[in-house]
């Protein structure tokens, strides 16, 4: 059973992004830059993808299909997906989150696939509102939650919450707005900068 670790920009922008669209189901993709067959899936980053029509394939493709020329250029791989629903008491995956994870464990033998609980993504929430899965033969089960690892959380939920009060949630651009304005960056640079200008030293990893 491998360890999944989880980084703080990887989470911070899967937390803008359905904080940024609070009454609508969001989606997007769980990036790594460390090499295939480690012991452990570090991811590493994430591309925010749609808040509109999730299940709306031929948008999905071709996200998909961009995300994956891009990871090639950027040597990172595509590790996982993640989901948040609409309604915040609901962190179970759709037939659409199994169909793209089963799609992304075709190219990655241990992807993972991530749910966003709403119900606990508030300030000082103790631990992750994640819920994860991993495929075992056929089928996606719960993963071991001692298993996952999101180091200094406290650090992370902090910078979380600093961008949001600051209405930097603003600042993140998925697929869907960068199809609606292709002069924005659906990779995120500009946010990403400022999440690392936030991060402490004792996080150590991004």
């Amino acid at each position: 059973m491998a360890e999944v670790e989880l980084s703080c920009l990887a989470y911070v922008k899967m937390y803008l992004h359905a904080s940024q669209f609070p009454r609508c189901s969001v989606n997007g993709l769980l990036l790594s830059s460390s090499p295939a067959g480690g012991a452990a899936v570090c991811v590493t980053d994430c591309v925010p993808l749609l808040h509109k029509h999730l299940s709306l394939t031929p948008i999905t493709q071709l996200a998909l299909t961009q995300v994956d020329v891009w990871c090639l250029q950027t040597q990172q791989r595509i590790v996982g997906y993640y989901q948040a629903n609409a309604c915040v008491s609901d962190s179970s995956p759709t037939p659409c989150a199994f169909k793209i994870a089963d799609k992304i464990s075709e190219q990655c033998h241990n992807a993972v696939l991530l749910m966003i609980d709403g119900e606990k993504m508030f300030p000082g929430c103790r631990v992750p509102p994640i819920v994860m899965y991993e495929r075992k033969d056929t089928r996606w089960t719960l993963k071991d939650k001692h298993t996952i690892m999101l180091r200094q959380w406290e650090e992370t939920c902090s910078v979380a919450q600093q961008l949001f009060t600051s209405g930097d949630q603003a600042l993140l651009v998925d697929f869907d707005s960068h199809l609606d304005d292709i002069t924005k960056d659906w990779t995120n640079q500009k946010l990403n900068a400022k999440i690392m200008e936030l991060v402490s030293p004792a996080n150590g990893t991004m």
